[in-house]
């Protein structure tokens, strides 16, 4: 640990327990599944739908995979795209791919033609994993990309009996047309690689400092994505960090939830690769219905409950949540957005578990920062930094910091920032400054070394010439007990620049007008950040995380504003 990080202020603040600083393990991400095959062999791995695998079952079909992958041809350093829910084979394929020597190349399966040939063509992907019900998309974006190869698999390859024979049932009466998959010299059934007999793996040496195990695309709301860089060391350390912060040391096995998609960051390490790293049973669900949700809770009784604010918001107001028993839920940590005070308590009382906030970005393997799980949240904080981890508040530039409680933009370093964006120099080189990585969200840090998140940078919204912080915003909105979900945006305006807009979606049931929303808003902000107006809907613009799309929305607006103009034209 460096003499500057041994100064930081939160450090005094942890509770007993959790280190400051980690000796961090150099060794590639897939190492971690070998050892547990190898010492808990029978442990199970995860859950999927009733049907269940061992660590040592994973760790075979891993390197079943592994193998098959190196015959079809796959070298160091390639790239090979996962198009897949959550599931076994997406656990399986990743760490295949690791173990093969491969990169992984995350790939949502909402993605269209468009946006899926883009992140082809930009990681020069060889090979595809797809589920079966996607083929057709990927099939017409093969011509046009780097994709040799297309492993396909389909929801049923891992149910068990006899939900493997009611599911094509299911699937027909849903009116689901699956694709019918045949082998070719360019298209391999995933039950076909199964079946074969192991083949001979070649063992691949991996420098977990250097080689990237990941290529984790962002979001791409405000541009194209960009492929963020991940080493193994990377994600190595980033999970440890996870593993100590948790800080449960217990004689049973910890149960995760995987509600969080694995194709995103967050789900990926503190779901999958925590799970793996620590022998936690991982239950896995492939697509979010709440009472789904609720009801595998009660059965399968998880212990850590990873998730996003929306996903918590959708189970405290399904109306059959007092039927469910949430009570094994112990620890909960919320990312990708801000998370409302109201929540996080009403969540607490509802499960007797603790729910606190977390921060991260792609670039940081995500997390960076969180509170602690001893003492809970500080409201509208993101918490402290994790060990190894420093962060300041600057203003100009790296070198401006600025003071205690200035508002400033947060810049991040630690053994868990990427190595840069993948054939993207100049972004890089915007982003990273001598090891630190400006995440572009402002906020200030208070005198305990807690830091807070007012907004994105890009997401500020100036009005007649004041600076107005959605967030600041939307907590007000959510004090009202008539609100379910809201995003406050900036739209455009040919008086103040920009104005205030709230998008709500109200809680089943409530009635709640403008002129009374108003009202309540005047009396607990200045005037000047109150929305001037307001827009219901049913439901809002979503990541496959859960995070509220605020920049589609203002997109949508400035969209509306440019076919306007061009009427009256």
């Amino acid at each position: 640990m460096s003499e500057k990080l041994k100064e930081k202020t939160w450090l005094s603040h942890y509770p007993k327990g959790i280190p400051t600083s980690l000796t961090y393990e150099e060794k590639p991400l897939h190492a971690f599944l070998e050892e547990r095959a190898k010492s808990n062999p029978n442990m199970k791995a995860l859950h999927f739908m009733g049907k269940e695998l061992t660590y040592e079952e994973v760790y075979k079909q891993a390197k079943k995979l592994a193998a098959y992958l190196q015959q079809l041809g796959l070298e160091k350093g390639d790239r090979v795209s996962i198009m897949l829910p959550n599931s076994p084979q997406a656990v399986i394929s990743y760490y295949g791919v690791l173990i093969a020597g491969g990169v992984v190349v995350q790939t949502n399966p909402l993605y269209q033609e468009r946006e899926l040939e883009y992140q082809i063509k930009d990681s020069d992907c060889k090979m595809i994993i797809c589920l079966d019900l996607l083929f057709p998309r990927v099939l017409k974006v093969k011509e046009t990309t780097s994709l040799e190869h297309v492993i396909v698999t389909g929801i049923k390859d891992y149910l068990p009996f006899p939900k493997n024979l009611l599911y094509p049932l299911v699937q027909k009466k849903q009116k689901t047309k699956v694709p019918k998959v045949n082998q070719t010299t360019e298209v391999h059934p995933w039950t076909m690689i199964m079946a074969k007999q192991s083949a001979e793996l070649k063992y691949c040496q991996v420098d977990p400092k250097e080689d990237l195990a990941l290529l984790q695309y962002t979001g791409g709301t405000t541009g194209f994505p960009k492929g963020v860089m991940l080493t193994h060391y990377n994600l190595v350390s980033n999970v440890q960090m996870c593993s100590n912060w948790l800080d449960e040391e217990r004689e049973t096995q910890d149960t995760v939830l995987g509600v969080l998609p694995f194709f995103h960051v967050y789900g990926m390490t503190t779901v999958m690769n925590y799970s793996v790293y620590t022998g936690s049973k991982m239950v896995l669900i492939p697509k979010f219905d709440v009472e789904d949700v609720l009801k595998t809770i009660e059965k399968q009784r998880p212990t850590i409950f990873p998730g996003a604010p929306t996903i918590y918001i959708a189970l405290l107001n399904h109306p059959k949540l007092k039927q469910y028993d949430l009570s094994s839920i112990e620890s909960c940590i919320s990312g990708s957005a801000p998370l409302p005070s109201e929540i996080q308590e009403q969540f607490e009382r509802e499960t007797g578990g603790r729910l606190i906030e977390g921060y991260g970005l792609t670039e940081s393997s995500p997390v960076t920062h969180a509170n602690f799980l001893a003492t809970g949240l500080v409201h509208g904080g993101i918490g402290v930094p994790w060990p190894d981890t420093d962060a300041k508040i600057i203003g100009t530039g790296l070198d401006d910091e600025v003071k205690q409680g200035d508002i400033g933009e947060i810049a991040v370093k630690g053994p868990q920032i990427m190595r840069g964006y993948w054939n993207n120099s100049e972004e890089t080189e915007q982003v990273l400054k001598d090891g630190w990585l400006l995440t572009g969200d402002i906020g200030y840090m208070d005198e305990n070394g807690c830091f807070y998140v007012i907004d994105r940078k890009k997401d500020m919204i100036i009005a007649g010439g004041y600076n107005i912080y959605p967030r600041e915003v939307e907590d007000v909105l959510y004090e009202h007990e008539g609100i379910q979900e809201t995003v406050v945006a900036g739209i455009p305006d040919p008086y103040r620049g920009e104005t205030v807009k709230a998008y709500i979606v109200l809680k089943e049931g409530q009635h709640v007008d403008e002129k009374s929303l108003d009202e309540f808003c005047r009396e607990r902000m200045a005037v000047y950040k109150v929305p001037k107006i307001y827009e219901f809907r049913e439901e809002l613009p979503k990541t496959a995380v859960g995070k509220i799309l605020r920049r589609k929305l203002v997109e949508d607006e400035r969209k509306k504003l440019n076919d306007v103009d061009d009427v009256s034209v």
